[in-house]
């Protein structure tokens, strides 16, 4: 098996540990020790991709987005329309309303120990890439002309932010039925986005980069 192969499987073998132990004892109670022996892993394999317990949960709260990003890659590139790509990021919605889902477990958990400056740092990092990748998703759009050109990609990829962290607070905050879930979300995302038919637009390829 090649080296980043390997590392790939290792990585993940760590991500699926550590959700699996999310899931039965919480973020609070999960060690790294817990991980070590549910992978039967040395520490010096952990070591060698997380320092810490924060930076493993950095890596499960990173996990989905980047997921996201690779679906909606792949979307660009075998579509010309402006609805492939766009379901790649609309099938990711269910997940912010759900208050069992690892990363919406894992961000609580860390918003709750902000004042340690390394969970601060992670969280500063994940909300910047979060919003650079929805930054490169609505310019790839709009290079493609299937996005409106006069979108302000930078502004609306932080209220898109902005407003799936509401949400993903919100499933762990109340239960009940609500009038803006994540369905409707993504219709609105797509109201914005999607091109007016007296446009003229929409004929192009999206671009990744």
């Amino acid at each position: 098996m090649k080296r980043e192969q390997k590392r790939e499987q290792t990585k993940k073998q760590i991500l699926e540990a550590t959700k699996e132990i999310i899931r039965e004892k919480g973020c609070a109670r999960t060690t790294l020790q817990d991980i070590l022996d549910r992978t039967g892993l040395s520490k010096g394999a952990i070591f060698h991709y997380v320092k810490s317990k924060d930076e493993l949960l950095s890596l499960v709260l990173r996990e989905k987005l980047e997921e996201t990003d690779r679906q909606f890659q792949a979307a660009a590139e075998r579509e010309v329309s402006f609805e492939g790509p766009m379901r790649a990021i609309a099938d990711s919605m269910p997940q912010l309303e759900d208050a069992g889902n690892e990363g919406n477990r894992v961000l609580m958990y860390l918003l709750g120990n902000s004042d340690k400056p390394e969970v601060k740092e992670v969280l500063q990092q994940f909300y910047e890439q979060t919003v650079r990748l929805s930054r490169q998703w609505i310019d790839a759009g709009q290079r493609a002309g299937v996005i409106p050109a006069d979108v302000d990609a930078s502004k609306f990829a932080e209220l898109f932010v902005l407003i799936s962290l509401g949400i993903r607070m919100r499933s762990v905050m109340a239960s009940g039925t609500f009038a803006f879930g994540g369905g409707d979300f993504a219709e609105w995302i797509a109201d914005i986005l999607r091109p007016k038919p007296e446009s003229g637009i929409g004929s192009g390829k999206w671009e990744s980069r």
